[in-house]
């Protein structure tokens, strides 16, 4: 588990570097902008982006901002400003405050719940807004992304978080968007009990018996290493599996038992 957040650590340094320039936000309705204009300060202003999607600048009056990038509104407000009003005008758009698009995320992270997107935000930037991972967090979470514009269907996106984390594969580190439900899966468990050191539920992940045995503190001096069983469910019934081999892999609500010896 150390090693597991560690490498989240490390990843989410790495995506620092990673994400798109924050020029390419896409301003919507509620945030705040703040614009200036070089060596005219009489026209610096701080507007908020209406429910339809426009600002009201001085000299320009209403501009429809909806869709655009903060470099685009900067292209357009230096447009319409050199459009009769200022010989190359000098102009720069920031975000102030980002209030327009908003994301859920449940499941196994410290603070589940509603979060602001400021800015480009990538899908490990968002866990770490919610505290990060719980020790119970499985090795999927998936995303319901509304439908495109024009679009009829959601989609589910999914992501192996083992695949991310522990193998560094940054191209799963996708950035969120706005209206994104996002759902980190609890890990599965097994069993062993019996004649072993210290007899619990593990957290599941991809083992054999033997490991099992091992991560359970190995057997004891009464165990029968040759009649271990494991209790597994098929199908929604219980099936005992007898004498398994040491490298029988485990499946997720295994119970593992090693019996004692007699001889």
């Amino acid at each position: 588990m150390k090693k597991y957040f560690l490498c989240l650590s490390i990843l989410l340094l790495v995506g620092i570097f990673a994400v798109v320039q924050a020029e390419e936000y896409v301003v919507g309705e509620g945030d705040i902008l703040r614009i200036r204009v070089y060596d005219h300060p009489d026209l610096e202003s701080t507007v908020r982006v209406s429910g339809a999607g426009t600002i009201v600048l001085p000299l320009l009056g209403e501009i429809e901002v909806r869709g655009l990038s903060v470099s685009k509104v900067t292209q357009r407000v230096s447009q319409l400003l050199a459009d009769g009003y200022i010989v190359n005008p000098q102009v720069s758009v920031f975000v102030e405050e980002f209030r327009s698009k908003k994301v859920i995320i449940l499941g196994q992270v410290e603070k589940p719940g509603l979060y602001e997107l400021r800015g480009i935000t990538t899908f490990l930037e968002l866990i770490s807004k919610a505290g990060g991972l719980t020790n119970d967090a499985g090795d999927q979470a998936s995303i319901k992304r509304r439908p495109a514009a024009g679009g009829q269907d959601e989609k589910i996106l999914t992501i192996d978080m083992k695949q991310l984390v522990e193998q560094g594969d940054t191209l799963l580190n996708i950035s969120i968007q706005d209206g994104d439900t996002i759902y980190i899966s609890k890990a599965g468990l097994y069993y062993v009990t019996g004649e072993v050191k210290k007899p619990d539920a593990y957290k599941f992940e991809s083992t054999s018996v033997i490991k099992a045995i091992t991560k359970a503190g190995g057997l004891t001096d009464k165990a029968s290493a040759r009649n271990v069983k494991i209790i597994r469910k098929v199908l929604g019934e219980e099936v005992v599996l007898e004498k398994v081999a040491m490298d029988e892999p485990v499946q997720p609500d295994d119970v593992i038992v090693v019996p004692e010896s007699f001889f």
